[in-house]
């Protein structure tokens, strides 16, 4: 009892010293100062499905994006590949894919690419405003490279570091990005879990390239021509920090006084924005002996009831499924995961993925 109040203790003082850092967390007036917003859509299935609130029980590379310290439950080899119908009618789409890797006893290794496909944008320019110059496709993608070690059997840590780059022709921004978790679990079924994370810290970027030039004519005694170079201004990335707490329920018990035949989890995050509203996330998962899962989710901020006040795309509710099919002897599974968040306007947001543990 006395370890895991001394447990408790440190991560309690972690998540107020990473609070203190995102000192202006939430506050409205910094609204639309932050860029690489992308670095806050939840791109894998079977977290959305619970609109991320998972964060302390998060497993695997899905894990990159809530807790990094997630991933080191890997122990041998998985790969995951996700597919998001972003905004339905906008005709954006987001590919994630990557493995994690255990590397020696402990540790894990892990690398997740996410990229978003926006698709074709016209061409305009001052002179020609209406278009007919053909047209160009933008590129964002974000590459993860991250670390988790089982530092005991309770106490899992992780780091996680991001390339960041977006791009239009001829102008592109580029920059790097730092992700930090522990997560804690105990229980006399390792039914108590707890984490916290610091995500998207870095320094800022900002957009360079020729696309920022323009030709611009002076006269001075005679006419000269002249490339003027406009600069872009430095914009900051969106800091977060995600709090969150889990509760497994064993519905049957059997000889041992525990069975995981029937499980249901209850799961809770707080996130501490920087540039936005602070979110509460509440996640529910009903668990067929780790064969079918059936989760459902709620994302909360201020404003959200009401159409009038509401300052996200979404309106709350999300679900998600997941059917796990063992394939030999050697605990070899592959899982079909879907999620669906409502949104208003558009037609949701469906994310379809396949995942293959080796």
């Amino acid at each position: 009892m006395k370890v895991m109040m001394k447990n408790l203790k440190h991560i309690g003082l972690s998540a107020l010293m990473v609070t203190t850092v995102i000192g202006n967390a939430g506050n409205p007036e910094r609204r639309g100062q932050a860029g690489a917003s992308q670095l806050l859509i939840n791109p894998y299935a079977r977290n959305s499905g619970m609109v991320g609130s998972n964060s302390a029980k998060a497993r695997g590379l899905e894990a990159q994006f809530l807790n990094v310290a997630g991933t080191a439950y890997t122990r041998k080899t998985e790969i995951i590949f996700n597919r998001s119908n972003w905004l339905q009618g906008t005709d954006i789409f987001i590919n994630s894919f990557g493995l994690t890797q255990g590397v020696g006893e402990t540790g894990t290794i892990g690398l997740g690419v996410v990229a978003i496909n926006a698709g074709k944008i016209e061409t305009t320019t001052e002179e020609q405003p209406d278009g007919g110059l053909g047209t160009y496709s933008p590129t964002f993608y974000n590459i993860s490279l991250s670390y988790a070690k089982m530092f005991s059997d309770n106490i899992f840590g992780g780091i996680n570091f991001k390339i960041i780059n977006e791009q239009i022709p001829n102008v592109s921004a580029r920059g790097i990005a730092l992700d930090a978790g522990i997560q804690y679990h105990t229980g006399k079924y390792d039914q108590i879990h707890f984490g916290i994370a610091l995500k998207n810290w870095g320094p800022k970027m900002s957009y360079r390239g020729d696309g920022l030039t323009r030709q611009a004519t002076v006269k001075y005694g005679n006419n000269y021509d002249l490339t003027v170079n406009n600069r872009s201004g430095a914009f900051e990335l969106p800091a977060l920090v995600n709090i969150g707490a889990s509760y497994d329920v064993y519905l049957t018990k059997d000889s041992t006084g525990l069975s995981k035949k029937h499980r249901v989890t209850f799961n809770g995050t707080y996130t501490s924005n920087s540039f936005t509203n602070d979110n509460f996330l509440f996640g529910l998962e009903y668990g067929w002996k780790d064969m079918l899962m059936i989760r459902g989710g709620y994302y909360a901020e201020k404003g959200i009831l009401h159409e009038s006040t509401r300052q996200t795309v979404f309106t709350g509710p999300a679900a998600g499924l997941t059917f796990e099919i063992p394939v030999n002897e050697k605990k070899t599974t592959v899982a079909l995961d879907y999620s669906y968040r409502l949104t208003n306007p558009f037609g949701g947001t469906h994310t379809f993925g396949i995942r293959l543990n080796l």
